[in-house]
C-alpha cells in the first residue's frame, strides 16, 4: 500500500510539474527533461508513467477536467430547479477558475491545440454527458428553447469560458466580480430560457 502510495505521488508529482512548466513555456519550449527534473524523479521515472509528452499532455487535460467536474457535481448535487442548477455550475466554473489560474491556462493552451484531437470521443463525453443530458431535460420540459442540443451546449461553454478569460484579465474587486457573475448568468439565462 505505501508502494501504490509512493508511486501516485511521482505522477501527481509529474503532474504538478508539467503544469507549472507548461503554462510558463508553452508545449512545445517544454522538453520532458526539465518536467523530471522539476518533479525531482529521473526522465525514465517521467516515462514509466507517460510514454510520450503527447501522452502526459492528455493526461494532465483529463486529469484538470475531472478535478473540475467533481468539484461542478458537487455543488449541484443540493440543487432542485434547473435554473439554480446551471447557476451553480455557472458559478462553480467561474470560481475554480479564479483558484485554479494555471489550470484554466492549460485549459486555454489545450483545447486550441491539436492535442485536443488526441482524446477520444467518449472520453470527451464523459465530461459532458451529464451537463447535456439536464439540458435536454429542461427542453423537454419547456424550460428552456426548444433549440439544438449542441448549439445550446455551446453557447453556455462558450459564454463561460469568455466571462472566465474576462474576469482573469481584468481581476475585478470582489464586489465587481460577483456583480459582473451575476448579470452575465442574467443575460445567458434570457439568451436560452423558453
Amino acid at each position: 500500500m505505501v508502494e501504490k502510495c509512493k508511486v501516485m505521488d511521482k505522477k501527481a508529482k509529474v503532474l504538478d510539474a508539467a503544469l507549472k512548466l507548461f503554462v510558463e513555456f508553452g508545449f512545445h519550449n517544454t522538453p520532458t527533461s526539465k518536467i523530471a527534473k522539476e518533479a525531482g524523479i529521473s526522465s525514465g521515472t517521467l516515462f514509466y508513467f507517460f510514454p510520450t509528452k503527447d501522452e502526459l499532455v492528455v493526461a494532465l487535460y483529463l486529469d484538470i477536467k475531472s478535478k473540475l467536474g467533481c468539484e461542478i457535481t458537487e455543488s449541484i448535487s443540493q440543487e432542485t430547479s434547473f435554473k439554480e442548477i446551471l447557476k451553480k455550475y455557472y458559478t462553480t466554473t467561474l470560481d475554480w477558475a479564479k483558484e485554479h489560474r494555471d489550470e484554466f491556462k492549460f485549459m486555454e493552451q489545450f483545447n486550441s491545440s491539436p492535442y485536443l484531437k488526441k482524446i477520444a470521443e467518449d472520453e470527451i463525453q464523459k465530461y459532458v454527458k451529464p451537463l447535456k443530458e439536464l439540458l435536454q431535460n429542461a427542453i423537454d420540459e419547456g424550460v428552456l428553447k426548444n433549440m439544438d442540443l449542441e448549439i445550446l451546449f455551446t453557447l453556455i461553454s462558450g459564454h463561460t469560458f469568455s466571462i472566465n478569460q474576462y474576469l482573469i484579465i481584468s481581476e475585478p474587486q470582489e464586489s465587481k466580480r460577483e456583480q459582473i457573475i451575476s448579470e452575465t448568468f442574467d443575460l445567458l439565462w434570457q439568451m436560452i430560457s423558453a
